[in-house]
This record gives structure tokens, sequence and C-alpha cells, in this order.
């Protein structure tokens, strides 16, 4: 098989494949002859078994969390916190949403079928997540506020412009077919899923350890452990195709992905700064800062690359709470006690991403 170039046009694979390749040995996550049969007994990589489990023992639904104590917090949350509520909430909405309409556009072009089957798992996480924000809410929420704060991305200027960094990069895959711009989007998405989440969800942590708001502390909760599968799913296809696409990663291009990741934190910063700042108790610019450049490093090296942000290598100490709400092992929730107990499914991934 000829090897693809930055520039080079992908065959959109065909639905029906009598020719395909049946040996595993040849499958490829772009670029091969896929049967686009579903086969679990055969598969080209190991990780796809354990992501699969892992992703369907995750299953929730969103009415099974009691926002009861949320209806009576949200009218009484300062006027920072009722703010930043409905922006991140905004903000989180169109995410997920726009996650939804670009997953299938990019499995169009993966010819590994047990990755595909994946990335179909995560259209429907994504779709759960919408789902979420839209009981949250329209269960605290008038039907006015809610659709207030439902298009505020469209109306917030400074929303709107973080949207268009991933937005735009999506949008250049429908008309760009090009191996090139499909890298493009396999970061923006790593970085949608790894940096652009986490200031809201720890807005949403920081608000359920003051006391406030725990049903939607716990929605987000769940939303983080898919997310989390989420971030493994891509990390890993990108490493894939470190191996069997090296060509594509010339010099020119990684520094390329090494500055979308640096916009990426960035804009997470500058927004955090702006719906969160000084003003939410428990949390600070400084503390948004070092948190989100950690992440960024944490995300870079993790696709084997050096730090890009020097001495923030480690978790801040200060924000090792965020990891204690987030943890995936302690998601499950018994509805009746409000309690916290261990989530027995499956053995949970480790965010170690």
């Amino acid at each position: 098989m000829s090897e693809l170039k930055l520039n080079d046009a992908l065959p959109h694979k065909p639905l029906f494949n009598p020719e395909g390749d049946t040996d595993v040995r040849l499958r490829r996550m772009i670029g091969g002859n896929t049967t686009n049969l579903n086969d679990f007994n055969n598969m080209k990589y190991p990780w796809v078994s354990d992501w699969y489990r892992q992703a369907m023992n995750n299953f929730w639904i969103p009415e099974e969390i009691n926002l009861n104590q949320d209806v009576k917090d949200y009218p009484k949350l300062d006027k920072h916190e009722r703010t930043a509520y409905d922006k991140i909430l905004s903000f989180l909405v169109f995410l997920d949403s726009i996650q939804t309409a670009n997953l299938p556009c990019v499995g169009e072009y993966i010819t590994a079928n047990e990755v595909n089957l994946c990335l179909n798992i995560q259209t429907f996480q994504e779709c759960v997540h919408s789902q979420s924000y839209s009981y949250m809410l329209d269960t605290i929420c008038s039907p006015d506020e809610r659709n207030d704060i439902l298009y505020q991305w469209k109306t917030d200027e400074h929303l709107l412009r973080r949207n268009e960094f991933i937005g735009n990069i999506y949008n250049e895959f429908q008309t760009k077919k090009d191996a090139g711009t499909l890298l493009k989007v396999m970061m923006g998405n790593y970085i949608l899923e790894g940096i652009y989440f986490y200031s809201g969800f720890m807005f949403f942590y920081n608000l359920a350890r003051n006391g406030k708001m725990p049903g939607s502390a716990q929605e987000i909760r769940y939303i983080n452990r898919d997310e989390n599968t989420h971030l493994w799913l891509f990390r890993n296809i990108i490493r894939e195709l470190q191996k069997e696409e090296p060509e594509l990663f010339t010099e020119e291009k990684t520094e390329e992905l090494r500055e979308m990741i640096k916009e990426g934190v960035r804009q997470e910063i500058e927004w955090g700064h702006y719906v969160i700042g000084d003003n939410i108790s428990g949390l600070t610019k400084q503390m948004v800062t070092d948190y989100i450049e950690y992440l960024g490093n944490l995300r870079w090296t993790s696709l084997g690359y050096d730090v890009i942000y020097e001495g923030k290598e480690k978790e801040p100490e200060d924000m090792k709470w965020v990891s204690n709400y987030s943890n995936a092992n302690m998601v499950k929730t018994d509805f009746f006690e409000a309690k916290s107990t261990a989530y027995a499914k499956s053995t949970a991934l480790v965010d170690d991403l």
C-alpha cells in the first residue's frame, strides 16, 4: 500500500465492499480496504476491546439524578456564580452538540471497523450529554431562561470566538478531505475533550464542594467519566497513526498540532478568567491558569512529545480536589441515599491522559 501524504485526498470508504481485506494484519486506521464487518474476535488494535467494554458499562440516564436541591440552590446563587453557571452550561451544550454532528464525518474515513464501533458509541454518549444539559435547564429554569442560556454561544462574542476555533476546524474538513486536515480534526477533538471541558467541570465541582448545586455536579461527573474514555480513544487513534503513517507527522505538521494545543490552552485560560475570574469562592485566575497549563502538558506529552509549559508538569496542589470529584472509580451514586459508592460494573479507567 502506498504511503499517504498530507495533501492526499482520503478515499471515502464504501459501505459494501466484497473485495475488502479480511486479513487483520492489513487493516489500517485510514486509507485501508475495509469490509466494514464488525468482528469482535479479530481486532488489530488490542486496546479497542477494553475501551468498548468500558464505554458500554458507562451507560447512564440523566433523569436518574435528583436535582431537587439544585432547584432550591439556583435562585440563591450569587450574581457571579449564576452568570458562570449559565455561560459554562451554554458552552458545554455547544461542544457536545458539535461533537455529535462531527464524529460521523470522521468515521466515514476511518477504515478500522473496530475503531468505528468506538466512534459510534462516543456519538451516542454525546447525545446523552446534550440530553443531560437539557434536563438540568428544564428542571431549574423557566422556558425563557432556558432558551437564553442555550443560545448564549451565539450572543456572547467571547463565547462565539472560542467556539469558532473548533467549529472552523471541523468545517474545514467538510470541504478539504485530505490526510492533513483529518489530523487537525483529530487534534481538535483531542483538545475539546482534554482541555476545553475542564474549566467548566472544575466550576461545577467547586460549587458542590461549597455545598451548592450537588445534582448538577453529579451530572457533570458522569459526563466527565465518558469524556475520559473519549480522550483515551482519540489519543490512541493519533498514536496509531504515528506508527502507521509516520510520514504525516512532519516537523512542520507536528509544530502545527503543538500550536493547536497551545491555542486551546490559551483560550481555555482566557475563558476561565472571563467566566470565573477571582469572583468565585474557592477559585482564582491563577488556579485556573496553572491547572489548564498542566492539562496542556499532560495532553501533549501523552502523545510522546516534550512538555510545553515548564514547571507545570505536575497537578497543582491546590487543584487536587478536582481529581477527587472526577475520579471515575467513584462516580456511581445511590440516588436514594445521595452517597457516592464504588462503580462496580467494570474496572474504570484512570484519567492519566
